[in-house]
């Protein structure tokens, strides 16, 4: 696999689990959170995105088949990517750069930044079958 292929799986395991877990990631600001607050709003998205990147993960590495740093660098490539669309979200709905880290030394947002790690971790343990 060429890095032109780790990048182009990098995308294809990012963008729907990005896509899905920011409407996840609506339904939690709208609904859930404020009758549960954030943190248990968080720690009930969680769960549901790791599954999703587990899924979409498995597919992704089906179709490209990466090994050993193959599978390193499409995983770190995954994370920046996903932090990057973090961010730009979190810019997009007022808030500054350094109010976005800021929240993530929030017991939520820590929460939230391990399944972002989560998430980056994934393909690397992940077993493929069929």
């Amino acid at each position: 696999m060429t890095i032109h292929l780790s990048v182009k799986a990098a995308f294809a395991y990012t963008l729907p689990v990005f896509a899905c877990a920011f409407v996840i990631g609506a339904i939690r600001v709208t609904l859930v959170a404020p009758a549960t607050g954030p943190l248990l709003a968080v720690a009930l998205e969680v769960p549901l995105v790791l599954a999703l990147s587990r899924l979409v993960a498995g597919r992704v590495l089906r179709r490209w088949s990466p090994v050993g740093s193959q599978r390193h660098a499409m995983a770190a490539l995954a994370f920046a990517l996903l932090m990057l669309l973090e961010l730009a979200t979190a810019v997009a709905f007022g808030q500054t750069p350094v109010q976005f880290l800021t929240a993530m030394t929030t017991l939520a947002g820590a929460l939230g930044l391990a399944g972002q790690i989560g998430f980056a971790l994934i393909p690397l343990v992940r077993q493929v079958s069929g």
